[in-house]
């Protein structure tokens, strides 16, 4: 009898979760901690409430809670190389000549994906062979594009190049936000084999080569 005052009670309850969580095939059921099982989404160019947020570094006291959508400081994304830290000035453009890129050689692969980059983002200058008659050069939109088949360019070592994408120089502004810092530096190999003289074979890898997998992060320029 006491067995039953236990068995009957524990099977009432039984039944009546399984009904409360399947009451319905367009209902999921019931959900123990929502808040912990589903996030709340967030859009980050969404409209936020201006009385609550703020993108003003310099207004953030108060109840106002300060968030400009740029990832934490010091932080890099997962496959980018570590921070270029050379100084947009005179003294960082002479010290770039000595930094190395990173890419001894590239496969094919990475050589068709830079080039593709390069006619994306520097060919409407540059123009596709690298000569300056780019529709926005040779249009007379933009004076003083350089001709990066010219000596003074072959000579240029590939951080000065680097850095001049990184920061801009002259008529051409920043590319930093188009392509990552990496791809900058896929581009310069890319705009070697442009240039007259250039030894494509000692740029690309072999065919048989497969793209690299290596984790980027590990890599200091």
């Amino acid at each position: 009898m006491k067995l039953l005052t236990y068995i009957i009670p524990s099977t009432l309850i039984t039944v009546a979760i399984i009904f409360a969580s399947c009451d319905s095939k367009r209902q999921p059921g019931k959900t123990y901690m929502p808040d912990m099982a589903y996030s709340r989404a967030y859009e980050s160019f969404a409209d936020r409430d201006s009385t609550k947020f703020t993108m003003d570094m310099y207004n953030k006291g108060g109840d106002m809670i300060f968030f400009n959508n740029e990832p934490p400081s010091g932080t890099i994304k997962r496959g980018e190389l570590f921070p270029y830290t050379l100084p947009n000035d005179s003294n960082g453009y002479n010290l770039s000549a000595t930094v190395k890129n990173p890419f001894d050689t590239i496969t094919k692969a990475e050589l068709a994906e830079a080039g593709r980059l390069y006619n994306i983002n520097c060919g409407i200058c540059h123009g596709a062979t690298g000569v300056a008659n780019g529709p926005i050069a040779s249009g007379g939109y933009v004076g003083g594009v350089a001709n990066l088949t010219a000596e003074a360019y072959i000579k240029m070592a590939d951080g000065t190049m680097f850095h001049s994408i990184t920061y801009g120089k002259g008529v051409m502004g920043s590319y930093a936000s188009q392509v990552t810092r990496a791809q900058r530096w896929m581009i310069v190999k890319y705009i070697r084999t442009l240039q007259p003289n250039s030894d494509s074979t000692s740029t690309a890898a072999p065919a048989t080569a497969a793209p690299t997998t290596t984790d980027t992060t590990a890599k200091k320029i």
